[in-house]
């Protein structure tokens, strides 16, 4: 089994949200992950507001944050894992772009066995928002994803929608998003192969060749999220999201993913969040198993 460490990484980009809702809507809480060495912007799930830190440059910004990371080790544990991403934000009055991409890259082996890799993605994101009412927002988000282990050559998902804020004061918000999702999967030909409950190839009694999936599939998905956040005091935020998506055109698919986070400042510029995230699909591809979770401790630095 490949190690999985958990590693405090200096990423020089804004994990998740720390704001208030007046100024900027937040979708899915984002996390900026450091297990395993990677770093994730798209994550899965429905795209989801950049939001600033520093509350005073909400509505009239421009903010660039860069950030690479790695971990090696050598003897009974040998891994190299490598990540680097980049997140943009311009706001000006009632309108926002931000965007977002990360690559990740791990190379690992048990005692006695060869080095294999265990880690190989890229992903990119960008979203606009347009701000209509105090507490009422509409967005159109894409993202796109090319990941080797999860069998996908690319994920590509368009995702519009709307967000109202139930509770929305200076140091408390509450609020919900409700939308559209359509993905659509290229899968990698190596991960369309049929298998049985063991593992095994499935083979077409015809021809004898091995049963193959499509190499295509589209799925269309309401989807609605709650999300939460906290500035339990002036140096530490919670925030904590929930997001539920159902298939419409295939409706045994579905998928939850969850987010939670507390950070806290320690300087200027600096901060420190522990995250926890999960990710559950219905319908993973074969060999592929439902629940990924991912636990985090990140040491943040911004540069603008």
């Amino acid at each position: 089994m490949f190690l999985r460490p958990i590693l405090l990484s200096l990423c020089l980009v804004p994990i998740g949200p720390a704001a208030f809702a007046g100024d900027i809507p937040q979708g899915t809480v984002s996390q900026d992950a450091a297990s395993k060495g990677t770093t994730e912007v798209t994550s899965q799930k429905f795209e989801a507001a950049v939001v600033p830190e520093d509350l005073t440059k909400a509505k009239d910004a421009t903010e660039l944050s860069i950030g690479a990371g790695g971990l090696g080790s050598t003897g009974n544990s040998r891994l190299l894992s490598l990540t680097g991403n980049a997140q943009f934000r311009l706001r000006r009055s009632e309108n926002q772009l931000s965007a977002a991409a990360a690559g990740n890259y791990g190379y690992t082996a048990p005692p006695g066995q060869s080095m294999q890799t265990s880690v190989e993605n890229a992903q990119g994101k960008v979203r606009y928002d347009r701000f209509v009412l105090a507490d009422l927002t509409v967005f159109l988000g894409v993202q796109a994803r090319n990941d080797r282990f999860q069998g996908l050559d690319l994920r590509l998902q368009i995702d519009p929608g709307l967000g109202y804020y139930f509770v929305n004061d200076p140091k408390q918000l509450f609020w919900t998003e409700v939308g559209y999702d359509y993905l659509h999967d290229i899968r990698r030909n190596a991960d369309r192969i049929v298998r049985d409950a063991s593992g095994a190839p499935v083979f077409d009694p015809t021809t004898g060749a091995p049963q193959l999936l499509d190499k295509t599939k589209t799925v269309h998905s309401a989807r609605i999220f709650l999300g939460y956040t906290n500035q339990l005091n002036e140096g530490v935020n919670l925030s904590v999201g929930l997001e539920y998506l159902q298939g419409l055109n295939d409706t045994e698919a579905h998928k939850l993913n969850g987010d939670l986070k507390l950070s806290s400042k320690i300087g200027t510029g600096f901060s420190l969040a522990t995250t926890f995230s999960l990710r559950y699909d219905s319908e993973p591809l074969p060999g592929k198993v439902k629940l990924d979770t991912i636990t985090a401790l990140n040491l943040v630095y911004t540069l603008i």
